[in-house]
């Protein structure tokens, strides 16, 4: 397949294979990577018969994750998404309520809003971050939204706006001072989706702590991974208290009777999958050194290649760069499928954005700001193998 484009494609694909110089082919965008105490911690749930919910593992991963974003309390469970939920519901949200969430974004933050029974409300991102742009943000609430009491109203749809839930795009952390700026003087609660942005900080401060809650996600193409898990941080006890209830089918202790208070959700992470967390964070320090040295080894690599900018972590912010990107200056969307199919071809399993939530089709009708900006990046940016385990063997 060949596309007519001004971009370098071939430089592309040189450069991509000066950085995974010796890597097997196909070189994947990330692999996980098990260096440290994997088989030790999941022999000992085995040896033990502790592999379900119970268990000291899933204790220590909490503490361990807390520690890391910075925050008093963690509440582990089976994956990102459901964590987004139940933080949404304890942020208040429910049943015909919107959410304000970027488009640019993996479809489980919509997904989650959707399983609360509310509706997303999607608006654009700003090209430094990839982010939840604060201002167009701030500009498009001036116009679409009005306050009745203590409530902010979508005046189109007459639905109430009950939180904004902003997502650190590949590792990413979004402008969260403008952001709280706006929230605050629209009395919305900021839902952090940190999902994708372990081990990295802004400002100083780690993300997944940067407000009243943040969730986290532990998929296998993680920075740090559980298989499959999740988990919801907090300084906030009774937020950390409740989560746990209703992740826990909402059941009151007891030492044998089934007795359960409300509707809950059997959300809880196994211990055997916690286990294999404890060890996986017990490397995080040395997975974000790695990541970061692959995004200067790809800085340097594309240097000279034309029409191509490396994406890079915004000022005053400390990204752990879990996928490493490319944006073209083709705006088209053919230079980027070229990309796509040489890299591809070559050995190099690079992908595009995820497709933008307002394109789905359970989505498409959903209320929305102009996306101009989210829908140019979709067209023109290309993530590049992001494995530690290339930023390792840069040495």
């Amino acid at each position: 397949m060949k596309i007519e484009t001004s971009i370098d494609v071939r430089g592309i694909v040189a450069a991509i294979a000066r950085v995974a110089a010796g890597a097997a082919r196909p070189v994947h965008l990330h692999e996980p990577q098990f260096r440290g105490r994997e088989w030790d911690y999941v022999k000992q749930c085995l040896d033990t018969g502790w592999v379900s919910s119970a268990g000291h593992f899933v204790e220590q991963f909490e503490q361990r994750l807390a520690v890391v974003c910075g925050t008093k309390w963690a509440v582990a469970m089976v994956n990102g998404t459901a964590a987004l939920q139940i933080a949404l519901r304890l942020a208040g949200v429910g049943l015909g309520d919107e959410v304000v969430m970027p488009s640019l974004t993996f479809v489980g933050t919509a997904n989650a809003v959707s399983h609360c029974g509310a509706m997303p409300h999607l608006v654009d991102a700003e090209e430094t971050t990839l982010g939840l742009d604060p201002h167009k943000l701030a500009a498009h609430l001036e116009h679409a939204a009005v306050r009745r009491g203590d409530v902010l109203v979508n005046h189109e749809t007459g639905r109430v706006i009950r939180a904004v839930v902003p997502v650190h795009v590949f590792g990413h952390p979004v402008d969260m001072d403008a952001l709280s700026t706006v929230c605050e003087a629209w009395n919305l609660p900021i839902v952090e989706d940190a999902t994708e942005s372990l081990g990295s900080s802004y400002r100083g401060r780690p993300c997944g702590g940067l407000g009243r809650m943040g969730v986290l996600s532990f998929n296998g193409n993680k920075i740090v991974t559980t298989g499959g898990g999740g988990a919801l941080v907090t300084n906030d006890e009774a937020i950390a208290r409740r989560a746990r209830h209703l992740t826990s089918t909402a059941k009151q202790p007891h030492k044998w009777a089934f007795l359960h208070d409300e509707i809950g959700w059997n959300y809880r992470m196994p211990n055997i999958n916690a286990a294999l967390g404890v060890a996986q964070i017990e490397a995080l320090d040395d997975f974000v050194a790695a990541k970061r040295a692959l995004a200067r080894r790809y800085a340097d690599a594309f240097a000279g290649v034309r029409g191509v900018r490396v994406v890079e972590e915004p000022a005053g912010a400390s990204s752990n760069y879990w996928l490493n990107a490319i944006l073209l200056d083709d705006n088209t969307g053919a230079a980027r499928d070229a990309v796509l199919h040489a890299t591809h071809e070559a050995g190099f399993l690079t992908r595009p954005a995820w497709t933008l939530i307002h394109r789905l089709p359970m989505y498409r009708h959903h209320p929305r700001s102009d996306l101009s900006v989210s829908e140019s990046i979709e067209r023109r940016l290309v993530n590049l193998p992001s494995s530690a385990m290339l930023g390792m063997s840069a040495g």
